[in-house]
């Protein structure tokens, strides 16, 4: 069974690129393009992984990283946080809302691919 991953990014090009190097058999990819989308997206589809940027419209990274942990029915569900924002107060913010790592922008493709596996394991 294939392993899904919600992207979750205001961004088109960045969640094309997030599609092109996750786009392997091994996933099933579904897309939101803002934070109430990836917060109804995550509660229907289950997906194992969520890819989460921290600056989005409507509600920020973290705001739906908080809401996914602190729901039993998406509490179990992988949230990385994908952003440029890297300092010591984001990071905290991040660890504070349940987030199980942080991938700074810009990335390695690779990087990021490695991390996906990683975490699914």
């Amino acid at each position: 069974m294939k392993q899904r991953i919600l992207v979750a990014d205001d961004d088109a090009g960045l969640r094309r690129l997030i599609g092109t190097t996750l786009g392997s058999s091994d996933f099933e990819l579904f897309q939101a393009v803002d934070g109430e989308e990836a917060l109804a997206m995550a509660r229907e589809k289950h997906p194992s992984l969520v890819l989460l940027d921290v600056n989005m419209p409507r509600l920020d990274g973290f705001a739906v990283c908080q809401q996914l942990k602190s729901d039993p029915a998406t509490a179990g569900m992988k949230v990385v946080m994908l952003t440029a924002r890297a300092t010591d107060s984001d990071r905290a913010r991040g660890r504070e809302a349940g987030a199980d790592d942080y991938f700074i922008k810009p990335f390695s493709p690779v990087q990021l691919l490695n991390k996906v596996y990683a975490l699914l394991e």
